[in-house]
């Protein structure tokens, strides 16, 4: 919800049927209590038993923050755990502190290296929330890849066509529609999607690095699975999914109302800069999707019919009562 709530139906409740789906058949477990197997004053390092990535997450940044309250900084890594939405939500629960939060996690392989034609690296999502004063927050939260698989998935529900630089199929051209897509990713394992800034000559190499770096700390460190090894959502095995994150105390380093001071001068200058030709705003990390939580808050959360008719679905399979 807190996903649709920011605009993001990637990964908001037509996702649901997916994870109900893992539950049914035992994929998921749904009752673990999670497991510290090593723990300083600043770190932790959490098996997350196979359970819903989402409790995982949530349980390990208030870890962190509680933790970085005495000692002004904490980092976790979490092996054995599954998919956990939008990254953003976790990386945000640090502002309630007046901390910087960070959250990023590795995924299953769809996502070519650069140079290469098969899918090895996830989408890999950072997320980076940074509190200012006046000002909204900072908040970041990406793939690593162009785009998301969701997004693609999104694309398919509306019936739209890809554009140039988001994937490419299995001889390496541009792969311009969904059904393309989705048959490189999951059935033949030849093309996929790209790495942020595309192909190699629009800087695609950036992105493949940032990648990497995310499936080093969420699931090399942590002892995950990483790369092709993690498991994909119609995979029966543990996805052993891996997850970097942390809290940061501003006040280790300089003084919080002088740090959210300067953050919100910062954003000013920033939004104060020249547009382009015909813009009238420049936005800052966060702020379209604080926006749009407040108008959905007040008129409604929009759902695609086929989402509707999925979640209806799921509803009579599980007999539960779906009317309005």
């Amino acid at each position: 919800m807190s996903a649709d709530l920011r605009g993001i139906e990637s990964h908001g409740v037509s996702r649901l049927p997916r994870y109900a789906k893992r539950l049914m058949n035992g994929w998921i477990r749904p009752a673990a209590k999670l497991t510290l197997k090593n723990e300083t004053p600043v770190s932790v390092l959490v098996d997350g038993e196979n359970s819903l990535g989402q409790v995982v997450a949530y349980r390990v940044m208030q870890r962190c923050i509680e933790k970085a309250k005495k000692s002004h900084l904490a980092f976790a890594t979490v092996t054995n755990s599954n998919h956990i939405g939008i990254a953003g939500y976790y990386a945000m629960m640090a502002l309630k502190e007046d901390m910087i939060g960070i959250c990023m996690t590795n995924a299953w392989p769809l996502v070519v290296p650069t140079l290469g034609i098969e899918p090895i690296l996830g989408t890999n999502p950072v997320a980076f929330a940074v509190p200012a004063k006046n000002e909204l927050p900072f908040v970041l939260d990406m793939a690593t890849s162009v785009i998301p698989i969701g997004k693609m998935e999104v694309y398919e529900r509306h019936g739209k066509s890809v554009p140039v630089g988001w994937a490419i199929d299995e001889n390496g051209d541009p792969a311009l529609d969904t059904k393309t897509v989705m048959r490189c990713v999951y059935k033949t394992r030849r093309g996929g999607l790209l790495p942020l800034g595309g192909l190699e000559q629009t800087a695609g190499y950036k992105g493949y690095g940032l990648s990497l770096l995310v499936d080093i700390l969420s699931g090399i460190l942590s002892g995950a699975a990483y790369g092709a090894s993690v498991g994909t959502p119609e995979d029966p095995r543990p996805s052993n999914i891996g997850q970097f994150i942390g809290a940061i105390d501003v006040n280790a380093f300089t003084q919080l109302d002088k740090f959210k001071e300067r953050m919100d001068a910062m954003i000013r200058s920033v939004r104060g800069s020249n547009k382009t030709k015909g813009q009238d705003r420049i936005y800052m990390h966060g702020e379209k999707e604080w926006e749009l939580e407040q108008q959905y808050r007040k008129n409604g959360i929009p759902l695609y019919f086929k989402v509707w008719e999925n979640l209806r679905n799921l509803a009579q399979q599980l007999h539960l009562d779906f009317d309005l």
